[in-house]
Order: structure tokens, then C-alpha cells, then sequence
């Protein structure tokens, strides 16, 4: 049997799909396993043990566009796929499952593209409070895959030992040795709905810091927000005494390969509701997510319940969770209510259990 997997765009929704991956190979031992992914996630699963194949599917506009995407359908078709899985269910992943011809597809029942595929899953447009994981997952149904539970089925990335390698040479140059207890923070996130003032970053760091001297905080951010991630840096350290300012870090900018990698040498992952916040999950490492527009019942780290995680938000207001497309108060009071402090003491209260667990590093 030949299965191809379809899921194009975001990071953190491609993270969601390796529990599938996982359950598909153990259902399908003997398949050729395939995922169509665009650029910027592949290194998610462009080493995952469970795939045969990973196609990378390049966004071009113009002439060049067309024929590569031409190109793309004629590969498609030649492998003779026997079930593609869609997973996004947006216009240009319908298409391409259609357009493969494999006889069986599977996808959501989209409005205007459900008739592309052979079987067709219900999917609400309503925020449910139910994990995006076990969503994705409703697609395995109709192969008889049993629901997924976090314990045995976790979110994966396989580690780079190139990149970790590269990582620990900069850490190296930065000073960071073995006594040192190392926290990254995240200050970006694709969606501007979901990132958190730059001051309430500021203020975290120098907490984080004047806390416990042992601790070294790296600031971290996607590629359009190193410039955040550089006035965090020099902000903190200003409001740092001097024997302190070399405590906040700068290390650059990491691919997804090398954060997966620096993740794993670190006490602490600090970040929004992002991509970052669930390639940090497919480590052990302790997670403190900070939510605003969305819920952590629907997006909190996918994993054992032994890995510690502290999901950080304002509760009780009438807006949240929301579309994210309008602020209806306007202030935006879902992230902006969200103090420093707050964030902190589920820091330290990460920090607190994973000593008592003995998972500290």
C-alpha cells in the first residue's frame, strides 16, 4: 500500500500530525509512507523514522510558480498513490489531493471542496474545546486507527545531531557551561494576535534572572522578529545590574533544526501559543505556554503527562477564545492582562517540579 500525507502551512499544525504518523506506521507496517509539506515545515518531519518519503512543496508565484506546481501534480500521480490523507483541507491541498488520483482520499467535508475527496470527515467551524490533535486525528477513522491518546502517541521531531552539534559550539562561545541552568524564551509568533507585548517579555527576562544567578536566559525569536528578540535582549540587560547583564543571552537566529536542538539542552521553554511552543514539546523539557486568543485545551504541548508543562492565561473573559482576525475590545486584554509575574511563578513552578520529579538539568 502507498499513503501520502497532506498537510501545507503552519508549523505547529504539522507537529500535530506526527502522532497520526506514528499510528498510521503501526497500522501499515509493510506502506510506503509519504507527507507533502511546503518549505518551512519540512524540517519537522523531514527526519521522522515512521516516513518513507518527504516532498517538499515550494509557494511560487508567476510562470516558475506554475510549472512547479504542474510538476508537483505530475509527480503526484506517477507514484499512484492508494490513500492520500489531507490534513489541511485548504484550497490548494484539496486540489492536490484530487489532482493525485489515488482512489481513495480522504478529507474534511469543506464547503465548495469537500467533493474532492472519496470519504469525507464532519469538521465545525465553531471553537471547540477539544485538541487539534484528536481534530487531525478524526481523519484516521476511516482506516479503524483507535483515538489517540498523548502518553503513547506524542507529538515527535527527530533530533538533528548536525544542529546539535552547531548549538552546542555556540553555546560554547557564549560562555554557557555545565553549571549554568539555561532557559529559552520566545518572544515571536507567526500570528500577531498571539504575541505578547514586548515589555512583559523585558520584565520576564529580569525576573527569570535576578531570581537565581545559575540561570542564563536565551531570546529567541522567528526570522521577520529578530529585532524584538534584539530590543528584549537590550532592554533587559539595561534594567540587569552589570554583573548580570551577560545572564541574557545572544545567540542569533536558530533554525527549526537547531531550536529543536537547543530546546533539549535546556531547563525551561518559555513561549506563546506558536510553532516554536510545539516543536518545544517533542522534548522532555519543561513548558511554560502563554495563551491569549486560544486555549490550551485546543493547543497545549501533546505528550506523556509526566513531562511537565504550566499553560498560562486570562480566564473568564467573553472573548476568548476568538477567530483572531478583529479584537472585539480592542486592547487586545487576553495578552496585554497577562503580567510578567504571573508568567514567572509558572516558571518557577516548572522549575520547582521538574526538581522534585528529578528531570532538572
Amino acid at each position: 500500500m502507498r499513503l501520502l500525507l497532506v498537510r501545507l502551512r503552519q508549523i505547529g499544525d504539522v507537529v500535530f500530525t506526527t502522532p497520526a504518523v506514528g499510528a498510521l506506521r503501526r497500522r501499515f507496517p509493510d506502506a510506503h509512507l509519504a507527507y507533502l509539506v511546503e518549505p518551512a515545515a519540512a524540517p519537522i518531519v523531514s527526519a521522522n523514522p515512521h516516513l518513507d518519503e518527504v516532498i517538499v512543496a515550494p509557494r511560487r508565484g508567476g510562470l516558475a510558480g506554475l510549472a512547479g506546481e504542474l510538476g508537483l501534480v505530475r509527480r503526484l500521480r506517477a507514484a499512484r498513490y492508494d490513500v492520500v490523507i489531507d490534513f489541511h483541507g485548504g484550497p490548494r491541498s484539496s486540489l492536490l489531493t484530487w489532482l493525485s488520483g489515488a482512489p481513495v482520499r480522504l478529507g474534511y467535508d469543506v464547503a465548495g471542496r469537500g467533493w474532492m475527496y472519496t470519504k469525507r470527515v464532519p469538521r465545525t467551524r465553531q471553537l471547540r474545546p477539544r485538541h487539534s490533535v484528536e481534530t487531525q486525528w478524526d481523519l484516521l477513522g476511516a482506516l479503524d486507527i483507535a483515538p489517540p491518546d498523548a502518553a503513547t502517541c506524542p507529538v515527535e521531531m527527530a533530533l538533528d545531531p548536525h544542529a546539535a552539534e552547531e548549538v552546542s559550539r555556540r553555546l560554547e562561545r557564549a560562555g554557557i557551561g555545565a553549571g549554568d541552568q539555561l532557559i529559552v524564551v520566545h518572544v515571536s509568533a507567526g500570528n500577531p494576535f498571539r504575541r505578547w507585548p514586548i515589555a512583559a517579555f523585558v520584565a520576564l527576562v529580569t525576573l527569570l534572572v535576578a531570581r537565581d544567578r545559575r540561570r542564563r536566559v536565551i531570546v529567541t525569536s522567528g526570522p521577520s522578529e529578530l529585532g524584538a528578540a534584539g530590543r528584549v535582549i537590550s532592554q533587559a540587560r539595561m534594567l540587569l545590574d552589570p554583573g548580570d547583564r551577560d545572564h541574557v543571552v545572544s545567540c542569533g537566529e536558530f533554525s527549526l533544526a537547531e531550536l529543536r536542538a537547543l530546546v533539549d539542552r535546556a531547563a525551561l521553554f518559555i513561549g506563546g501559543d506558536s510553532g516554536p511552543l510545539h516543536i518545544a514539546a517533542t522534548s522532555t523539557v519543561p513548558i511554560v505556554g502563554l495563551y491569549g486568543p486560544t486555549l490550551p485545551v485546543r493547543s497545549a504541548p501533546w505528550r506523556a503527562p509526566q513531562w511537565i508543562t504550566e499553560s498560562v492565561g486570562i480566564d473568564g473573559l467573553p472573548c476568548r477564545p476568538c477567530d483572531q482576525r478583529t479584537c472585539a475590545p480592542g486592547d487586545f486584554r487576553c495578552l496585554t492582562s497577562l503580567g510578567p509575574e504571573q508568567v514567572s511563578a509558572a516558571a518557577e513552578r516548572a522549575l520547582t517540579r521538574a526538581q522534585v520529579a528529578g528531570l532538572s538539568t
